[in-house]
């Protein structure tokens, strides 16, 4: 496991582009995801997600995966679980404080990270783990949220112009005027 977990961080631009593919899958099938329920969907996305992770990164399914920021090294590997760099007691050849046979969890993410597109991400801070996620598919709730949000994209845009100008309406009517009948229109009527 150790063994492809280095392969996966010596690989990882290959892997942030296989995740990208993805998750533009996710993103697609939201309409889909939507009208079945997030909440039926999730198992079998986790269960899938569970076992790519768990073979190529080690994945530990904290539900807040943050690999495409981290040189696909997973930071929850770290014995001590940090989320936002090293430690102070990184070992020469970058090997870990407490497991000297482990390479440095935050040495292969910067390795990783330098081969990617987005490679510059390693330098955001983190946010500290949320445990009542664990278990939960991250895939899903960061495609769910990529959707929403191209979804409010679409609206804001539709509605722009109605938006720039909000008094038009008070200023011209939503419908023309109607325009006076002429008089032999009215006498033909009413002949009738």
């Amino acid at each position: 496991m150790y063994q492809i977990r280095l392969f996966a961080a010596r690989h990882s631009r290959a892997f942030e582009w296989i995740y990208k593919r993805v998750e533009s899958i996710l993103v697609w099938m939201d309409p889909v995801f939507s009208r079945i329920g997030y909440n039926r969907v999730e198992r079998p996305v986790a269960f899938i997600e569970r076992g790519v992770k768990t073979l190529l990164f080690d994945c530990k399914m904290c539900g807040q995966c943050v690999l495409s920021s981290t040189g696909m090294s997973c930071p929850m590997n770290c014995p001590k679980q940090l989320r936002n760099g090293p430690c102070g007691g990184v070992r020469p050849g970058g090997f870990c404080e407490v497991k000297p046979e482990m390479r440095c969890v935050w040495v292969l993410a910067w390795d990783g990270a330098s081969q990617m597109q987005d490679g510059q991400q390693i330098r955001d801070v983190l946010p500290p783990v949320e445990r009542n996620l664990e278990g939960s598919s991250s895939w899903l709730r960061v495609s769910r949220e990529k959707a929403a949000n191209m979804r409010a994209a679409r609206q804001a845009a539709r509605t722009a112009l109605a938006d720039a100008f909000p008094e038009a309406r008070s200023h011209e009517p939503s419908t023309a005027p109607l325009a006076e009948e002429p008089n032999r229109a009215l006498k033909g009527s009413a002949l009738k």
